[in-house]
């Protein structure tokens, strides 16, 4: 069986990340095509082996010709089943399989906050024009929670094609790590038992980094130790936005920013408390990750956040950073002890409920399914 994976590009993010896990696991012929670049996980997802290749459009401009040239990589792959990743990927990538061939297609949909003060027109747009076309191109509508099942049934998409898989977690390589803990506090110049909150996420208003640091600095007002490790793209003192916001709170040595990194499990398990203070989401993967970690989870009753998290961490409103803050100072003040009992369970719940080998599974037996509806159509 050969899929084709369209995606509306390979940065660094959700969709990317767990087409790229999906990947690491897949046994049977797979290409992926980009609508726009490549990216860092176009490179994680070549070196597995994977053909990847970028259609070059330029977003938010309509390209006919890449549309065209969508089409002719579709024409020339012959997928049995071509899977679509984010908005633009469904709209443009379904419409291009139907048209090359009739290939049956699969939507990938993540996104649980379509407020418009988190997102662009043009996504919103998209979103709207896919739910309208989402009973005619579609066989299959992939949700990776709950939350945005519910979502998107609300604005119109057809609610009988959806089905829900989450994201998965390889917990051979998230795991926890003692050696961790000393190592990343010594690369950033810290005691061996400084606390440690972190927010791995990508700056983008969807994640919230402006309360975490709020939370952060009422966090420090009443334990003045803690320090605080962000990382993602976006996340460096480059960033005049996120700067602005550290030197307003005082907390310019306390945050320390660190970028796109490539060892996010050794950060992770390094810390006392993860947190996602995020005002939408579908199935955070970095909260999942965490998890496997070992390490106790903050997050914002988003998404399926705490479906995600159940009783091994705390959940508090979204955009509310005095919420944010007690949660982290309960978990803090717990003692190590409590901290790592709450970690492991988090690392079962994860093993149980969200490992990748089921995951990928579930995604097999769909595209099998789909595969074996065309094959009978064309014989009979």
């Amino acid at each position: 069986m050969k899929v084709v994976h369209v995606i509306t590009g390979l940065g660094v993010g959700g969709a990317e990340t767990a087409l790229y896990k999906l990947l690491s696991r897949w046994r049977g012929l797979a290409e992926v095509v980009s609508l726009t670049g490549t990216g860092p996980v176009g490179d994680r997802i070549a070196a597995l082996g994977v053909p990847v290749e970028a259609v070059g459009m330029r977003p938010g401009v309509p390209d006919p010709l890449g549309f065209w040239r969508l089409m002719g990589r579709l024409r020339a792959a012959r997928p049995d089943v071509v899977q679509t990743w984010m908005y633009h990927a469904d709209l443009l990538g379904g419409l291009a399989a139907r048209v090359a061939g009739g290939f049956p297609v699969v939507w990938g949909v993540r996104h649980t906050n379509l407020d418009p003060r988190f997102n662009k027109r043009t996504t919103l747009w998209t979103a709207r024009a896919c739910a309208r076309l989402s009973r005619r191109v579609p066989e299959r509508i992939v949700c990776c929670g709950e939350a945005v099942r519910e979502a998107h049934a609300r604005i119109g998409y057809a609610a009988e094609k959806m089905v829900v898989i989450p994201n998965g977690f390889d917990l051979d390589a998230f795991r926890p790590d003692p050696a961790a803990r000393s190592a990343v506090r010594r690369e950033l110049g810290l005691d061996g038992d400084a606390p440690l909150v972190g927010l791995v996420a990508r700056f983008h208003p969807q994640k919230d980094h402006r309360t975490f640091v709020r939370a952060a600095a009422l966090i420090r007002s009443r334990m003045s130790g803690v320090h605080f490790l962000l990382a993602g793209e976006g996340v460096t003192r480059g960033n005049e936005a996120l700067a602005g916001w550290l030197g307003e709170e005082g907390l310019e040595g306390a945050c320390h920013l660190l970028g796109r990194r490539d060892d996010v499990p050794r950060l992770l398990a390094a810390l006392d408390v993860a947190v996602s203070s995020s005002v939408g989401e579908g199935f955070p993967n970095a909260v999942g990750e965490a998890m496997a970690c070992g390490v106790p989870c903050v997050v914002t009753d988003v998404g399926d956040s705490a479906r995600i998290v159940g009783e091994t961490g705390r959940v508090v409103p979204p955009g509310e950073p005095e919420a944010l803050a007690r949660a982290c100072l309960d978990l803090l003040a717990a003692g190590t002890g409590v901290r790592e009992r709450l970690g492991m369970a988090a690392r079962r719940r994860i093993e149980e409920h969200f490992g990748l080998p089921a995951v990928v599974a579930r995604y097999e037996r769909l595209y099998e399914e789909l595969a074996g509806h065309v094959r009978h159509r064309r014989v009979y």
